[in-house]
């Protein structure tokens, strides 16, 4: 879907385009095959977003299996798979395979970017729900999105599986207050928050502490898996939402041995929370339960605090400049910290940073990261599973 463009962004409206469906659609948006180029597939986001679509993006570089378990995972109502590397016609039948070898073949895929004419029936005669090739307008993507978006039944069918379950359960919990008395519960044995203001580097972070515990679990250093919950802010205006963190996490390699579930919410409305937690902890046993789960919040400022209510521990990140030490005195989001994490430390200022939080830290512990590069990744694990 690279090249379905032919609606200037700046003249496509702020317009909730979806009040009135039975939810928000939800669509994983991401590009198969080794085309590097994202900057198209960002406009059709922004577009579905301001439509009042969720949209959750996973980035480049995405197999068919990585895309699969996004899409089971996030619950989605469509797959829009964007390619421009002449492999269609081999990765769209993959897909599909993948989509039912994770549990939901029900999901629609629909499929743009650089496609020849002659090969549409071919991807449709192989499962493809619909095709978009250069010059389709972004007004047809969100009609073709809404028209993907039924009714959420209490289950996802037979073959669905119980991370599929899993899934929509949460769907109709954060979403509609609904929940099955039969779904299992049982918090989590270790529910850490990640906090802190846009740009920190949470969501890098995140994925490089969740990287970091699956290859201790692999060597056996550590037990039970990880999960994440990612909230990110909704529009006020439309409802939408663009969802990506995700797209930090390396699923090519880490495959279905984490969770992650993206989940959008207007300032700190953590209504569900406690009991998504709750479904998350529940949903398997033994080694393959989910023992630890992050929880990202959405870039917070000063004030906002209330994510300490809902897990154990709270990581607060923090990067260099931003602002001098009075800004350390102030009651708020510094105070919830029991670790603090001060990422981007190969950033001229850190050494400022760490002193300023000395003054105020007392016993809590400072760990200094650069996420990109995983440095501090390990020793700030050891501090979160001690």
């Amino acid at each position: 879907m690279a090249k379905a463009l032919t609606a200037p962004t700046q003249e496509f409206e702020k317009l909730d385009r979806c009040a009135d469906l039975p939810h928000r659609p939800r669509v994983l948006l991401g590009k198969m095959g080794l085309d590097g180029h994202d900057r198209g597939v960002k406009v059709i986001a922004r577009a579905l977003r301001d439509s009042g679509v969720h949209v959750i993006y996973s980035g480049l570089w995405q197999t068919p299996m990585s895309l699969a378990i996004a899409a089971r995972d996030e619950d989605c109502d469509v797959i829009a798979a964007s390619m421009m590397s002449n492999s269609h016609l081999a990765l769209g039948p993959r897909l599909l395979d993948a989509l039912k070898t994770v549990g939901r073949p029900d999901i629609p895929v629909y499929m743009g970017g650089i496609l020849p004419q002659e090969d549409i029936p071919k991807l449709k005669a192989a499962g493809v729900a619909a095709c978009f090739p250069t010059g389709t307008g972004l007004l047809d993507i969100v009609e073709a999105v809404r028209g993907a978006t039924r009714p959420r039944g209490d289950s996802v069918g037979n073959g669905g599986g119980v991370t599929a379950g899993l899934a929509r359960d949460i769907s109709l919990l954060h979403d509609a207050g609904q929940s099955r008395p039969a779904a299992s519960r049982r918090r989590p044995a270790r529910v850490v928050g990640v906090t802190g203001s846009p740009g920190a580097g949470k969501s890098t972070l995140v994925a490089q502490l969740v990287g970091e515990h699956c290859r201790r679990v692999d060597a056996g250093h550590a037990s039970g898996r990880c999960a994440v919950l990612a909230f990110d802010p909704k529009s006020p205006i439309t409802g939408g939402a663009l969802l990506g963190d995700r797209l930090r996490v390396d699923f090519n390699n880490l495959g279905e041995r984490i969770f992650y579930r993206s989940l959008a919410i207007g300032g700190e409305d953590y209504h569900a929370v406690d009991e998504i937690l709750e479904l998350v902890g529940g949903a398997f046993d033994g080694d393959q339960a989910f023992e630890t789960v992050f929880v990202e919040t959405v870039g917070a400022g000063q004030n906002e605090t209330k994510i300490r209510s809902h897990v154990d521990r709270t990581v607060v990140v923090l990067t260099p400049g931003m602002g001098d030490a009075v800004q350390m005195d102030k009651a708020g989001i510094l105070e919830i910290a029991d670790i603090f994490v001060c990422n981007k430390a190969d950033h001229p200022g850190e050494h400022e940073l760490v002193r300023d939080l000395r003054d105020i830290a007392g016993r809590r512990p400072i760990i200094e990261t650069v996420a990109t590069r995983a440095q501090g990744v390990p020793e700030l694990l050891d501090l979160i599973m001690a």
